[in-house]
């Protein structure tokens, strides 16, 4: 692991001086949209600087961890995304974070080809399992288990255990073919079976509310106007957004060439749950809740 700034062009040559493989896992989870321009800075801009120390440097392969966001989002709850779909940028440019991912993809991909240094793509799902102490991408399973998700979404995820997606990466390292992706992901649900599962595992009650697509838009866009005008987040409108998606992918190509054979879902959210529960809702010595912490890096 090498700590440093992306857009540091010293510390980039520095950190891959005497390098011949390149894992970049680099990046930041933000759902705000005034986060738009730090968000292409560090996964645009960030990745081409990379690239390019790595080709002084001579080095030989360099995988990118992007996001299955990139291609595997619809309305349609029956479309599964594979490595050949196009980026549905209509969807994504509502989202920051994502079309940064979908640049950061493009640009890291197109100077492989361009440049001749070997660029390989993985492409996770939402990352479940333990040891994920910054809540980038487990919060709304804390939020869950206290209670915080008052009705059951639309629309549908993908997720794959952090440590089958971390084995796949390392796999795409050895044997990925270069100027490829490759979707990993270990279950495609609908919310309402997500939250169920997590009901089971977790013996937190699941909400029991159903909201219509309707009546979900006219309550997001009542809350967003009572947040304007007292200051209080009543609701983050990109999350509610985001849930009445389908987030779908199909994983076979990962399976054939790398190997992918992610463990079963369910071990995964029990695992999930009795980390986020010893680390965040233990009570510590004074009697009051472990908070976790404000950065949501990774």
């Amino acid at each position: 692991m090498v700590e440093g700034d992306l857009l540091d062009g010293e510390a980039l040559r520095a950190a891959v001086k005497g390098v011949t493989r390149v894992y970049h896992l680099a990046g930041w989870v933000s759902r705000r949209r005034e986060d738009a321009g730090a968000l292409f800075r560090l996964h645009v801009d960030g990745t081409r600087a990379l690239l390019e120390a790595a080709l002084a440097a001579k080095v030989e392969r360099v995988v990118v961890s992007s996001s299955s966001g990139t291609i595997g989002v619809s309305t349609n709850p029956d479309f599964m995304a594979t490595e050949e779909s196009e980026y549905p940028i209509p969807i994504l440019k509502k989202w920051p974070y994502y079309l940064s991912k979908v640049f950061q993809e493009q640009t890291a991909l197109a100077f492989g080809r361009e440049k001749g240094l070997e660029v390989v793509c993985v492409n996770p799902s939402l990352l479940l399992g333990p040891g994920d102490s910054r809540l980038s991408s487990t919060d709304d399973v804390l939020r869950f288990l206290r209670r915080q998700i008052p009705a059951i979404p639309e629309g549908g995820l993908s997720f794959v255990d952090a440590r089958d997606a971390a084995a796949a990466t390392i796999a795409a390292m050895a044997k990925g073919r270069a100027g490829e992706r490759y979707l990993l992901g270990a279950a495609n649900w609908s919310f309402e079976k997500f939250l169920r599962k997590l009901e089971q595992v977790s013996h937190v009650p699941a909400p029991r509310l159903r909201v219509p697509k309707r009546l979900a838009d006219f309550a997001l866009g009542l809350l967003d106007a009572v947040s304007r005008v007292t200051g209080k987040e009543w609701v983050d409108p990109v999350s509610a957004e985001m849930s009445r998606h389908y987030w779908y992918i199909d994983s076979s190509k990962a399976a054939r060439e790398l190997g992918f054979a992610p463990r079963d879902p369910d071990v995964t959210l029990v695992d999930t749950v009795k980390y986020l529960k010893k680390k965040f809702l233990e009570e510590n010595v004074d009697g009051r809740e472990v908070s976790p912490r404000a950065d949501s890096e990774s």
